[in-house]
């Protein structure tokens, strides 16, 4: 499906048409189709995302975060909300990564998680450079609530990323770390989304039938769009 054809349409379990084909991604998915790093057997520090899909003014979008420029790590890098689990949020392969992710979400954007409809999870991913074990989880905002940053001093910033931007060729690449680790970028929004975020949203776009032709080949520099 072209990004140009996604459009807002009917509703099939509480979900729009054009997340249908995001759903059934993410219900068929294998984790080694998502990223080459999969969680140990034992150990890591469990944390949850929130991928949240919503209808904005330019269409089909999914909000984003960017970290504040005063973190120890990671600082200034666009990520989805998200956090490390607690003991209230209960097992990690069960429901305590929803129970993060929307906790966290409502911690750093002011969402209120009680107009989230949850329909998926994606399989844990593993971030070795961190030792953090994420659970992707997707929602679909069905009843929106104001979002901006609660704490500067942790989120500089919320914004919502139009489907249409991030499957645009134009604003899509590759970057290159210092490190000599490179992936999936994308430009949206005068930020440069790169690492564990752009490597989801790329898989997400290309098992859900979202995804436009695009040149791997293209470098995008960190820092260029913002």
């Amino acid at each position: 499906m072209r990004s140009e054809e996604v459009q807002v349409g009917i509703e099939r379990d509480g979900l729009p048409d054009w997340l249908l084909p995001v759903r059934q991604a993410a219900e068929t998915v294998r984790p080694e189709q998502l990223s080459r790093f999969l969680p140990p057997p034992q150990g890591g520090r469990h944390s949850a995302v929130l991928l949240l899909f919503g209808t904005g003014p330019e269409g089909p979008d999914l909000l984003l975060t960017q970290r504040s420029a005063s973190l120890r790590s990671h600082a200034g890098q666009v990520s989805f909300p998200g956090g490390t689990l607690d003991p209230v949020d209960g097992d990690p392969a069960g429901a305590g990564p929803v129970a993060a992710a929307l906790r966290e979400a409502e911690e750093e954007t002011g969402l209120d998680p009680t107009g989230v409809q949850v329909f998926a999870t994606l399989p844990a991913l593993y971030i070795p450079v961190s030792d953090f074990v994420v659970t992707p989880v997707l929602g679909w905002w069905r009843r929106e609530s104001p979002v901006a940053p609660v704490d500067l001093g942790e989120t500089g910033a919320v914004f919502r990323a139009p489907l249409a931007v991030l499957t645009d060729p134009a604003r899509r690449g590759r970057f290159r770390h210092p490190s000599g680790f490179s992936g999936p970028a994308f430009e949206v929004e005068g930020h440069v989304v790169w690492g564990f975020t752009a490597g989801v949203i790329d898989r997400v776009l290309h098992f859900s039938g979202l995804e436009r032709p695009w040149d791997g080949s293209r470098v995008i520099a960190l820092g260029s769009a913002g």
